[in-house]
């Protein structure tokens, strides 16, 4: 899986290490952190893009980014691509829990999902909402779903 950094450099390190890395940097610079992990997608043509951020929030002092994107010519309905999307968070989450238990570093997970019935992409929402909140994670949904809604948003190619 390849990661890179906002301004395009790619990580090398494994993910984990590299948010490692980054937790014990901005911890010992003074800055309490607060990850936020979300996925966007959009269709272009033949294929669907999936961009997964990691997102690092100093308290009252800015925020950076990690970011993965990957394409398929899997063609997805709404639903099943909402879905998709939360797996791909939950998955990212799921690998670097441990880190953010043990340097105490609070994490949500966003869904790029409305909560207004009237869009489409809600009829994800009951799903996606069990899922992420079963396997213990905080849950954000539109509109303070930015880490999926804004971030990986800008970040899908």
């Amino acid at each position: 899986m390849l990661w890179r950094r906002f301004n395009g450099d790619p990580i090398t390190l494994p993910i984990k290490t590299a948010v490692e890395s980054a937790i014990l940097r901005e911890t010992h610079a003074g800055f309490k952190l607060k990850v936020c992990i979300g996925t966007d997608s959009q269709i272009k043509g033949a294929d669907t893009e999936f961009a997964t951020v990691i997102v690092f929030l100093r308290e009252g002092h800015g925020g950076f980014m990690f970011i993965h994107n990957e394409k398929t010519k899997h063609v997805y309905s709404i639903k099943e691509r909402m879905l998709v999307e939360v797996a791909k968070s939950i998955e990212i989450a799921y690998e670097l829990c441990d880190l953010f238990t043990l340097y105490d570093v609070d994490m949500e997970v966003h869904a790029d999902i409305n909560t207004n019935p009237h869009f489409k992409s809600n009829e994800a929402l009951r799903e996606a909402m069990g899922y992420i909140l079963g396997m213990g994670f905080a849950f954000k949904a539109k509109p303070e779903a930015f880490a999926s809604s804004s971030c990986a948003n800008k970040m899908v190619n």
